[in-house]
């Protein structure tokens, strides 16, 4: 498979995990808590371990362990602090009822903006090579799943109907597929290796800045051991694709 086709089917795969929202439907709030967060917490681990497992040691390898590589990484996660300071994006765990005021398609437009950063990350990793690409997709993917839980419950909370929820998920999560286009398309004429550590930065700051925050503050010490042994679980995983690389 050459790397265009991977960077086009991991990026629909991972696009078309914006349907998996309408799995809210079937279930009670208490059980989607129950949940969603060990899938954010199992998440903040891949995140991370593709990041400083992943990412980092290609990022080093191709450009070098100079002081550039950890300029892009700050880069990287500044951009996204940048993005939810200004347009107020942050991604969503909560259920429906804890909205008060659903902004929903701010929720879109945020959503697809962080959709094509990320299209952009999976696109620069398989053009690294494909165990790059695949660690990379998978941190994603893990990521995507109580992500789009949490926005379509948001735009059902709003009043969208189900279909047309789906639907402009759906499309917002097509921003992927367009992101790894054009890092493929870019790699084409430049060096693109400064989007790994780019892409590490990114991945940093929604583990440690979104997701951790989310599930560090429960007074259960049974849930807090669920949330850990996810959080390592999760970073075992990328431990385990590098060994099959």
């Amino acid at each position: 498979m050459t790397t265009l086709l991977w960077i086009i089917a991991a990026t629909l795969a991972v696009s078309a995990l914006s349907l998996t929202g309408a799995i809210a439907l079937f279930f009670k709030e208490e059980a989607l808590k129950r949940i969603i967060q060990p899938l954010v917490a199992f998440s903040a681990g891949a995140l991370l371990g593709g990041a400083f497992l992943h990412l980092l040691p290609e990022a080093a390898e191709k450009m070098g362990a100079e002081s550039q590589v950890w300029l892009i990484v700050i880069l990287g996660f500044s951009t996204f602090f940048l993005i939810e300071q200004f347009i107020h994006w942050h991604h969503c765990h909560r259920m429906p009822s804890e909205h008060r005021h659903p902004v929903t398609y701010l929720v879109l437009i945020s959503d697809g903006i962080h959709n094509f950063l990320d299209g952009l990350a999976v696109g620069a990793a398989f053009m690294a090579g494909p165990g790059i690409g695949v660690a990379a997709t998978l941190a994603v993917a893990m990521h995507e799943i109580p992500q789009e839980l949490g926005d379509f419950g948001i735009m059902i909370h709003g009043g969208w109907k189900k279909s047309k929820a789906l639907l402009f998920n759906f499309l917002s999560g097509l921003t992927m597929v367009l992101g790894g286009l054009i890092a493929w398309s870019l790699a084409r004429d430049i060096d693109t290796a400064f989007l790994l550590p780019f892409a590490a930065g990114n991945f940093i700051y929604i583990a440690a800045s979104d997701l951790i925050p989310e599930i560090k503050h429960s007074e259960n010490i049974c849930k807090n051991g669920i949330h850990f042994l996810s959080f390592a679980l999760g970073i075992a995983l990328m431990y385990l694709l590098g060994l099959l690389e």
